[in-house]
């Protein structure tokens, strides 16, 4: 192999050249005679020398030729030589190799004795380990034994200090006053109680035979006092003239122990805390026994009352103690409080009610409606009301701010009265139900929050819905104010959003009840106000006036007051219903103005009409809707045909002639044509008179019309058709032959537009 990678390294240039062919030597293959044609197997030949054709030294041996037994015989040469080499080798490293043996020998025998002492330590350490396994096994045996020990300590500890009754708490439960000490004693008896009562191993201790009768003892005791207690102040509530804020600072107040804040959905607090003298000089009362027995005290009675028991820790306990460890008293405490709060609320809004009842201001009767004559209400039922009032049936002026002032404090009666004031009833209405908005709430929180029961609310307010009712069912069968009524509903909706932010659902019931009785009152008087324009008599209404009629100022005074209060609703039933009224009044209107014998008058009674309504309900908002759009084109079209009558009484041949012949052609084949002597009488009558018949027009508008800037547009309007029909006939004169004679006599145009800009300065 050497020897060919010699012969390689020799030659390097000729490796490319001599490329050795393997078909061609295994072709040229001579195999030797003695070599047994039976012994020799060619099979597989093939493949092998396939294999061997990409080695380069087996390549390089074919390619030169070289017999393979030789080839063979010197690689067995070599090898020989390379071992007899080796062992001459491992002969001159024989004392070293003799030396190693020695040592490898000494080192096993020392392993020996080391591997013996290593098992010695073995067997010591797991003897050790035995004996440490026995210790932790004692160890935790003794700490489970000592905090056995230590719980069985604690539980005897915390037994003997649970079932145990002090010298001391005997003392303040049977001698003590209701104060915090009493609390936080009464507070250790009840747990001492429910221990007795929940603890299973405490029946079976004999100490239990020694302790329940004394804590049974002291239960009775503690229920009493209490009892005792509440009921004495709950009578305070009871007493007349009783200045229940005085009553609660001096003996209640110096109970105080903690305070808390009545909130809800985080945007109401409920003032309740109310200074007295601040009261007093506010109210002007002059003896706290006046205060105290005034209507007013409704608004601080329930939330002193209630200030109190949420600023006093204590009579959470005390109901909390009497729930757990007495029902029965629990149960005569609550229908106590139940019965006082009920009286005094109910006793306190009668009086409140009387009080707004002097402050009333009567608006409307059954006779006061739209369609009905004036003549026809009695004198003298209405001598003593000033005038101002009957303007409010119909209009809706200031009456609009009790929505503004939806959430403002109720009213004080004594301020009014002595004010002299009066107000409209929804006023009233707002203020008794702001009222009954404030106590409502005080007391729901608190009901849920010191007895845990919302139902005690109901309960309670029972007596105060019966007395509002009452009132509310004597005022409404005789309320004839359809507008007040539907502020009625506004306010109650307004209520509705406010108790809904506030989160309370107490008055939702009543409320809802409220509003299904407002709407069918106002549907009536509604109804009574549209059978009133339906069945008028016409002949009674009239007046031989073109100016606005009254029926139709009280219509549009009523329908503007309607839509301003509905602006922000839509209601969709209330504008149908005004729908209707608005057809009845149309009907109505139209039979007045049928009433007058000149169409003239009929047509200035029309316009006056519409231009006054379009002018009240634009007061009531910048877009008054489909009625304001109807009575609008109403004046238009009207509008329209007074001017064309207007023009037709001053200059009748004018316009005859314009709208008959001056669209005609002159040198048409007609056949009677239009000549100048049928058009010189028209021009010459235009141009002697015409400033003098625009003088009588402007005041026939003036005199015709109550609204200045209606006529003046009317006159204007007037003027610039009047100018229309001139100019068409100079046009039709321009065509006639022989016109040209009539331009002396024809006025010019410029002429004419300054009249009509000399009348348009005025507006």
């Amino acid at each position: 192999m050497a020897e060919v990678a010699a012969n390689n390294a020799n030659h390097p240039c000729e490796t490319p050249k001599n490329v050795f062919d393997f078909g061609a030597f295994v072709g040229d293959l001579i195999v030797e005679e003695d070599a047994s044609s039976d012994d020799i197997s060619l099979e597989g030949l093939q493949e092998e020398l396939e294999e061997c054709k990409n080695d380069d030294v087996v390549a390089n041996i074919l390619s030169k030729g070289i017999k393979l037994r030789e080839y063979t015989k010197g690689v067995e040469h070599n090898l020989r030589k390379v071992e007899l080499d080796s062992i001459q080798d491992y002969i001159k490293e024989s004392d070293n190799l003799v030396s190693l043996h020695d040592q490898i020998r000494d080192c096993d025998s020392i392993l020996s004795q080391m591997e013996t002492l290593l098992s010695g330590f073995q067997v010591e350490i797991g003897s050790i380990s035995s004996d440490i396994k026995i210790l932790q096994e004692k160890s935790m045996d003794m700490g489970l034994k000592l905090k056995n020990r230590k719980v069985a300590e604690s539980k005897l500890a915390k037994f003997v200090e649970d079932i145990i009754v002090p010298p001391r708490m005997v003392d303040i439960i049977v001698d003590g006053e209701v104060n915090d000490e009493y609390m936080r004693t009464l507070d250790i008896l009840s747990k001492k109680l429910k221990f007795v009562d929940t603890d299973p191993m405490v029946k079976d201790s004999k100490a239990l035979k020694d302790v329940q009768p004394e804590l049974e003892k002291l239960r009775q005791k503690a229920v009493s006092k209490v009892f005792d207690f509440i009921v004495q102040k709950l009578q305070a509530l009871r007493k007349p003239k009783t200045n229940i804020q005085i009553l609660q600072q001096n003996v209640l107040l110096k109970y105080k122990y903690a305070s808390s804040k009545n909130s809800f959905g985080g945007s109401f607090i409920l003032p309740i805390v109310i200074n007295t003298r601040m009261l007093r000089s506010t109210l002007c009362f002059s003896t706290a026994e006046e205060a105290s027995s005034d209507a007013f005290m409704l608004h601080i009675t329930s939330h002193i009352f209630h200030n109190l028991m949420d600023n006093n820790l204590e009579f959470r306990y005390i109901i909390s103690f009497l729930k757990e460890h007495s029902k029965e008293v629990y149960l005569e405490v609550r229908a106590a409080y139940i019965d006082t709060m009920n009286k005094v609320l109910s006793a306190h809004f009668r009086a409140y009610i009387q009080a707004l009842e002097k402050l009333q201001l009567d608006i409307a009767t059954s006779h006061d409606l739209i369609g009905v004559e004036t003549r026809s209400t009695s004198l003298f039922s209405r001598g003593r009301e000033p005038l101002k009032n009957r303007s409010a049936v119909f209009a809706l002026g200031e009456r609009l701010n009790v929505l503004k002032e939806i959430d403002q404090p109720a009213l004080i009666p004594h301020i009014a009265e002595a004010s002299s004031l009066k107000y409209p009833y929804e006023v009233l209405f707002r203020s008794l139900h702001k009222l009954l908005m404030d106590t409502a709430t005080s007391e729901y929180l608190f009901c849920d929050e010191f007895f845990g029961e919302e139902s005690i609310f109901y309960e309670i307010f029972a007596g105060p819905f019966a007395v509002i009712d009452e009132h509310f069912n004597s005022i409404l069968p005789n309320c004839y104010d359809a507008i007040g009524l539907m502020l009625m509903i506004r306010i109650v909706h307004q209520h509705q959003l406010i108790m809904s932010r506030r989160r309370i659902p107490c008055l939702d019931s009543y409320l809802d009840k409220v509003n299904i009785s407002l709407w069918p009152r106002f549907k009536m008087v509604f109804d009574m106000h549209l059978s009133s324009l339906r069945n008028a008599n016409v002949k009674l209404l009239w007046e031989d006036d073109s100016h606005p009629h009254y029926v139709m100022r009280r219509y549009a005074e009523f329908t503007a007051s309607l839509i301003h209060i509905n602006v922000e609703y839509g209601d969709g039933q209330l504008e149908l219903n005004m729908e209707r009224l608005r057809m009845a009044i149309d009907e109505l209107l139209m039979k007045l103005a049928k009433m007058f014998s000149k169409p003239k008058l009929q047509i200035v009674f029309l316009i006056n009409n519409c231009d006054m309504t379009i002018a009240v309900l634009k007061e009531a908002g910048p877009e008054g809707g489909k009625i304001q759009q109807h009575f609008e084109e109403m004046l238009k079209s009207n509008t329209g045909l007074f001017v064309e009558e207007l023009l037709m009484e001053h200059f009748s041949d004018l316009i005859k002639f314009v709208k008959t012949r001056a669209s005609e052609d002159p040198n048409g084949s007609n056949e009677r044509p239009i000549s100048v002597s049928e058009v010189e009488p028209i021009v010459k009558d235009f141009g002697s008179r015409w400033k003098g018949a625009i003088e009588l027009m402007h005041k026939d508008v003036i005199t015709s019309f109550s609204n200045f800037l209606c006529g003046m547009e009317i006159l204007r309007a007037a003027l610039t058709q009047l100018l229309l029909y001139y100019t068409r006939l100079s046009d039709c004169i321009k065509r006639i032959n022989g016109g040209a004679a009539l331009n002396k006599d024809l006025v010019s145009i410029s002429s004419i537009m300054y009249e009509i800009r000399k009348y348009s300065r005025t507006f």
